[in-house]
């Protein structure tokens, strides 16, 4: 009897094995300096347009000095869950802080933001259940619904009307959330929770929006695409991340406390996962202390995307346009997976570093250089970047 060896498929040839034969691999680069619009990476000044420190906050005095006092009060880990011994005092104030920034009852927090949903959708949606999705969600959505026992209906990008015929197909007397990203972390794009809410209410579904790229860059004071909306009120669940505005690891939940207290007792991956380290609870915290001390972050940011956008067009780069002009996400398109990937190289070794967006996050032909901004670059730094880019595109003939 034959068996086929399940490690087979390892030693099949891919792209991956091409692009480093090319010499044009672009991951893995080593960071030899702290996250910051200037880094040192693989012993070369890079300027950064490829993180999601959107506040830039990773390098503050004040977050960097809360994880090395967490350390020293706490120890390196919990080494537990939070439903057993794993609940610290940190885990707690962060909880009941950002509840009331989000202006919700509660919230719980997760170790990592893809565990966030995974642990949501799998302990909200049971079987016989509905889960309506945006095609351009997150990864980590899609694996949440996967792990969860609902029927999973999928509507085209930002396309209400198809969205409309999703929930006219679920049946009645069952369940159906609508999860959608609130800022699209690939396109910069903004849901639109208004029509998204109102069919909602329509159709007798539940609404949860991942604001993982939306928390620190839009709504009132950084609160987010709901408070962006001015529909706080209506959208049942908020999910984000402390890895990006907050500068830390880490995810949460926001919702009522009734719907807060059942995932705490019914989320397997909440359950069974350790809980979030003392550093990294006490950094997000910090760091969303400050988020609340200065509203003017967010706004800087946004500034700062603006000013880009403007460079970017004047320079006749043509990128990926989004209903959020503010958005700190902006994608230069370049086409074909093997141009991108070695105009991202040429880019890295001049000293700018982006990432590539290829299939299966892109269309085949519509391939992406992902820049994404901090409140911290300066327009000097912007306009050196956006100087080398467009030198590079130029010689590659991309946007003749």
């Amino acid at each position: 009897m034959r068996i086929l060896d399940i490690f087979a498929k390892c030693h099949e040839s891919s792209l991956v094995d091409e692009v480093r034969e090319r010499g044009i691999y672009p991951y893995f680069h080593a960071l030899e300096s702290r996250q910051d619009t200037e880094v040192i990476m693989e012993g070369k000044r890079r300027i950064m347009l490829g993180s999601n420190n959107y506040l830039g906050l990773t390098a503050h005095p004040a977050v960097v000095e809360a994880g090395i006092e967490a350390i020293r009060t706490y120890g390196s880990g919990c080494s537990g869950s939070r439903f057993l011994n794993g609940t610290l005092k940190l885990h707690l104030e962060l909880e009941a802080e950002l509840a009331r920034f989000l202006r919700k009852e509660a919230v719980v927090t997760f170790s990592t933001g893809f565990q966030s949903n995974l642990g949501i959708i799998s302990a909200i949606v049971g079987r016989g259940d509905y889960i309506i999705m945006d095609r351009e969600n997150h990864a980590s959505l899609y694996d949440g619904c996967r792990l969860s026992l609902g029927k999973m209906l999928r509507y085209k990008h930002g396309d209400m009307t198809d969205l409309e015929q999703k929930l006219r197909a679920v049946p009645e007397n069952v369940g159906s959330l609508i999860v959608t990203d609130g800022v699209f972390s690939m396109s910069g794009d903004i849901a639109n929770l208004p029509e998204i809410c109102r069919l909602a209410r329509a159709y007798g579904a539940r609404v949860m929006v991942d604001d993982a790229h939306g928390l620190g860059v839009i709504g009132e004071g950084g609160r987010g695409t709901a408070s962006y909306f001015g529909l706080e009120d209506e959208v049942d669940i908020y999910m984000g991340t402390f890895s990006k505005s907050l500068a830390s690891l880490g995810g949460y939940m926001a919702a009522s406390e009734r719907v807060v207290d059942y995932v705490r007792h019914a989320s397997r991956p909440f359950i069974f996962s350790a809980s979030i380290t003392p550093a990294s609870c006490a950094t997000a915290l910090a760091a969303l202390r400050i988020l609340a001390e200065h509203p003017e972050l967010p706004e800087t940011l946004q500034a700062r995307a603006r000013y880009m956008r403007e460079k970017l067009r004047g320079a006749q780069i043509r990128i990926r346009e989004s209903n959020g002009e503010q958005i700190p996400i902006i994608p230069i398109y370049t086409y074909q997976a093997i141009p991108t990937l070695t105009i991202a190289k040429e880019l890295y070794d001049r000293g700018v570093y982006v990432n590539s967006s290829l299939p299966p996050a892109t269309a085949p032909t519509e391939c992406l250089l992902r820049t994404s901004l901090m409140a911290t670059h300066t327009e000097a730094l912007i306009d050196e970047a956006v100087d080398v880019i467009a030198q590079v595109l130029r010689a590659h003939r991309i946007g003749e």
